[in-house]
């Protein structure tokens, strides 16, 4: 289950998720972020590292994993 979501229309492209992702999971083609979930821990790197935030965790997601483990 992929936690992280993309807010795109934010994204300027700079780099450095990809730069931290040890998964190499995080793809910048032309005007494009992408995250590849099958390579993808939700490690949350990208999260943190991300200067404008355009990467974010998915709250409704997040919800979902914690009412599983309760």
């Amino acid at each position: 289950m992929l936690l992280i979501e993309i807010k795109p229309d934010k994204c300027d492209f700079c780099g450095v998720c990809v730069g931290v992702c040890p998964e190499d999971a995080i793809e910048l083609k032309e005007a494009n972020i992408s995250i590849i979930e099958k390579r993808c821990t939700n490690c949350a790197k990208c999260v943190w590292c991300c200067p404008i935030e355009v990467l974010v965790f998915r709250k409704d997601k997040l919800q979902q994993l914690k009412a599983k483990s309760s």
